[in-house]
């Protein structure tokens, strides 16, 4: 009995947390999942696209943010992360020296808060200029799953996961992951 060969969804999900989607990862990819090449291809391109395609003018820049914030209060949302762009993120990531990966796991709540050191926990509440009582008690979002009407089964919710398990799957080393667990508040 073969294993189970992977999905377009899982390879592409996978492609796109890549720590570095560069040509040696798509050649990677591209080698080992030839029947997704085309979408492979495609997502690598949009990878690449930079945010910045189309320049918004400083008005435009404040009626968007008076927009975020008008959502904000009326859906009640305090997530220290709805405000960051995909540059932000790659920002915050690199400030904190860890792949987007974990920055991404942090955005979507896939982190379990209690397995967090206090001293990374203060430099990403310090990186997104919040307090660490806001990152503590910020409301999780409501999935897309949840909302959708025509799903093959039943929506579920992830379960958080602990930070060392993120740092792990983000294929952060064991010295690095040693440093980032180390808790000297």
């Amino acid at each position: 009995m073969s294993p189970t060969a992977p999905s377009r969804e899982d390879v592409l999900d996978a492609f796109a947390v890549e720590a570095t989607p560069d040509r040696d990862t798509l050649e990677r990819y591209l080698t080992t999942y030839p029947q997704f090449a085309r979408d492979l291809i495609d997502l690598s391109r949009e990878l690449a696209r930079t945010p910045s395609d189309i320049e918004l003018s400083a008005a435009d820049c404040a009626r968007i943010d008076t927009a975020w914030q008008q959502h904000i209060v009326a859906v009640g949302v305090v997530d220290p992360f709805a405000h960051l762009s995909t540059q932000d993120l790659r920002d915050l990531a690199h400030r904190l020296a860890v792949p987007r990966q974990v920055i991404t796991a942090f955005r979507e709540h896939r982190v379990l808060l209690t397995t967090v050191p206090g001293r990374f926990l203060g430099q990403l509440a310090e990186a997104l200029h919040r307090t660490v009582d806001v990152l503590r008690n910020a409301q999780p979002r409501i999935g897309a799953a949840a909302n959708s009407y025509k799903a093959d089964h039943k929506p579920a919710t992830e379960t958080a996961i602990a930070f060392e398990r993120v740092l792990i799957d983000a294929g952060v080393d064991a010295a690095r992951r040693a440093e980032l667990l180390a808790d000297d508040t």
